[in-house]
Formats: C-alpha cells, sequence, structure tokens
C-alpha cells in the first residue's frame, strides 16, 4: 500500500506575530496552531516529547494486549 501524501505546515498572522499549524490526524479541520516562542519550547524539548510518545504508545499498547 502507497504511503499517503503527508500534509504540510502552514504559516499565517495572528494579532501581528506568526504562527504555524500543523494537521492533526491528518487533517487540517483542527489544526494544531502555535506561535515562535512555543516553536522554541518544542525544538528545547522534542527528546522529552519523543520519550513521552513511545512512553504513550507501549502503555496503549499493553492495555489493549490485556483486553
Amino acid at each position: 500500500m502507497a504511503e499517503e501524501e503527508k500534509l504540510g505546515a502552514t504559516i499565517a498572522e495572528f494579532k501581528g506575530n506568526p504562527v504555524i499549524s500543523l494537521p492533526v490526524s491528518g487533517s487540517m479541520r483542527y489544526p494544531f496552531t502555535f506561535g515562535l516562542n512555543k516553536a522554541k519550547a518544542i525544538i528545547e524539548y522534542l527528546d522529552d516529547i519523543k520519550k513521552f510518545i513511545a512512553e504513550q504508545e507501549a502503555q496503549k499498547e499493553k492495555e489493549k494486549e490485556s483486553e
């Protein structure tokens, strides 16, 4: 099966400040939108975010197996 094309991020402005909007679950219906300071925080804590994702996915998988 071919992988679906990833939707791109969009750059806009909110109250005179630049923001970036990212698709959530492959849809721009309810995008994740943030500005420069939050973008910097995401980059600074990217390893922690990746660890959080891995732990939560492992927990979900564990719960799924015990059903």
